[in-house]
């Protein structure tokens, strides 16, 4: 499922075996560490910055499938691609197969080079609806839902599962299977049950057991937070790549520091604060330009929340901040917090 690249050796440990370029159906990524689909937070704006940073797939946030079907306005906001971030998966959720099957068709003429189905929010509203982890409690809908959609599109169809909806029911292998059954050609596994959401640790073990359970590629996903824990997250499930979403809040460049560790063993240095005063600045562009000042800047107070968390005087830069309501006032702090230093 896929091929090495320039094989680098250090401490006996051969590195190419991490880092590799990786094939989804036909679509090649040309590494295996991906970023996350986030609600609210893995929009356009913060993907091509997480692509920049050498994400080698990104993933957009969750799309509802019946809002498409209705043409909500906002939902077609949330399907613009930019060329410069491809390759790109668009992320669907929703339980009725038909209407995913109706909103795969008609987003036909979206750019997007790989086609994810939601089985792993663990929010109470999409749960309540049958969608998101609810649907690891039906796999035979899972199965479903996939063939419905693989039917619609040539482009390659994933999903992204949970180790199960609680512990009484950990069943991620039989609904990768499911999946797997339905035409998915790869499948991306969180280590927790929809009852914990993010809570305690991730077990690596169900990603494990789905590995050797089918034969498309595994994405591992559960805390992976730097170079070493995603090489021992591979090291422990086999998975083809990982995937990395809450640790990216903030901190974008987690993505060139993992791949340069699963490259080289080594991890380089923490950007300064002028870079990092860079990239919020960048952002906050990208913000501006792709959503407006208006919603650009309430979106992107809880970005420069992350981005200077640990800081001195950060709690009282985040409370100013929240009050903002032009991004040049917004840019004026940022300099007085990152360049003061």
């Amino acid at each position: 499922m896929h091929r090495p690249v320039n094989a680098f050796r250090k401490n006996g440990i051969n590195y190419n075996e991490y880092l590799h370029p990786l094939l989804i159906g036909d679509v090649e990524l040309p590494n295996n560490v991906i970023l996350g689909p986030m609600a609210g937070v893995s929009d356009l704006p913060f993907r091509l910055l997480c692509h920049e940073m050498g994400a080698g797939l990104v993933c957009m946030e969750m799309v509802s499938a019946k809002a498409i079907t209705y043409h909500n306005r906002n939902t077609v906001g949330m399907l613009e691609i930019h060329p410069s971030e491809r390759p790109v998966s668009l992320q669907l959720f929703g339980s009725e197969p038909e209407v995913m099957a109706e909103a795969t068709r008609l987003i036909a003429d979206v750019p997007y080079d790989i086609l994810d189905v939601n089985m792993g929010c663990p929010v109470p509203k999409v749960v309540g609806n049958g969608e998101g982890s609810a649907l690891m409690k039906n796999p035979e809908l899972i199965e479903k839902i996939v063939k419905a959609i693989s039917a619609e599109t040539d482009r390659p169809v994933t999903v992204k599962i949970r180790k199960g909806f609680n512990e009484n029911s950990i069943n991620a292998v039989e609904c990768a299977l499911a999946a797997e059954e339905g035409g998915a050609e790869a499948i991306a596994v969180h280590g927790r049950t929809r009852e914990q959401y993010y809570s305690g640790e991730a077990d690596w073990s169900i990603i494990r057991k789905v590995k050797e359970a089918v034969s498309v590629p595994v994405i591992g996903n559960g805390d992976v937070v730097d170079g070493p824990s995603a090489k021992a997250l591979m090291d422990e499930t086999g998975c083809d790549a990982v995937m990395i979403a809450r640790a990216a809040e903030g901190n974008p460049w987690i993505f060139k520091e993992v791949i340069a560790y699963l490259q080289n063993g080594e991890t380089p240095e923490r950007p300064s604060m002028k870079e990092i005063y860079d990239t919020v600045i960048r952002h906050a562009d990208l913000q501006l330009k792709y959503k407006g000042e208006y919603i650009g800047i309430r979106e992107m107070r809880k970005h420069v929340s992350w981005y200077t968390t640990g800081l001195p005087g950060s709690a009282k830069f985040r409370a100013a901040i929240n009050t903002m309501d032009d991004m040049e006032s917004l840019k004026k702090a940022c300099a007085d917090i990152f360049l003061t230093f």
